[in-house]
């Protein structure tokens, strides 16, 4: 971060990472535990999720009036406009998460009183371990401002892609095993492709990234292994 002749101003945009840097332990915290909440089908755990989700969205709206107050009286150029519109595309992307994750609890609620094949549980075990990794990598990223990181959770998004279709087909076929399987197994699909979009938000803080560093962006085109799909994005609820 270069030195300005105004001391509050380098403070101003010190301020907008540590909230940055807040918001991304609470969204980690809240993605570990709504999915510790959905494999032991732990009610107090998912409505911790829940009640969590207020906080993470106080610090995104504080993220955006703080860089928008910079900008409006700092008027920042290169680099240090890039803070502030990092700052405010990456809090975007962190409530996405949260939210995400928030669902998933949501989801685990719904379903506590019918667990059925707990199996079914471990294809979403291993995709949570890669959003989980790629979120913290993406957000170790932009804390050391580290391109190559930043390039390799965009790289290996298609991990992610992949096992969503394994965890789609998985699920499936436990349906057609059993229609009284159906439910339950709907609700861990929804599971699924919340955390495949997890996986699409620590992508674009690797590009936002990518972007705050060199002020170039990242081809359009992300890399993709995908033979199944199912649903939208969730609504935040």
């Amino acid at each position: 971060m270069s030195d300005h002749i105004v001391k509050s101003y380098d403070r101003d945009l010190e301020a907008l990472g540590r909230r940055i840097a807040e918001m991304g332990g609470v969204a980690e915290k809240m993605l570990a535990e709504a999915m510790d909440a959905l494999s032991g089908f732990n009610v107090d755990l998912a409505h911790r999720v829940v009640s969590s989700d207020p906080r993470l969205d106080a610090l995104q709206r504080e993220i955006e009036e703080n860089a928008i107050l910079t900008i409006a009286r700092r008027q920042p150029l290169a680099v240090d406009l890039r803070e502030c519109i990092a700052a405010i595309r990456i809090s975007g992307d962190i409530e996405r998460v949260g939210d995400l994750a928030k669902n998933i609890a949501k989801r685990t609620l719904k379903i506590v009183s019918e667990a059925r094949v707990p199996r079914a549980i471990v294809g979403l075990k291993s995709m949570h371990e890669i959003a989980a990794m790629q979120l913290k990598d993406a957000l170790d990223a932009y804390a050391l401002r580290d391109t190559e990181r930043a390039r390799a959770v965009w790289q290996n998004d298609s991990d992610l892609d992949a096992l969503e279709d394994s965890v789609f087909r998985d699920l499936l076929t436990f349906m057609m095993e059993d229609p009284r399987n159906i439910s339950f197994c709907t609700h861990l699909l929804f599971c699924s492709k919340n955390l495949e979009r997890i996986g699409d938000h620590t992508t674009n803080i690797s590009e936002t990234v990518v972007y705050l560093v060199t002020g170039e962006a990242m081809p359009t085109e992300r890399p993709k292994s995908r033979v199944a799909d199912f649903g939208k994005d969730e609504a935040a609820q």
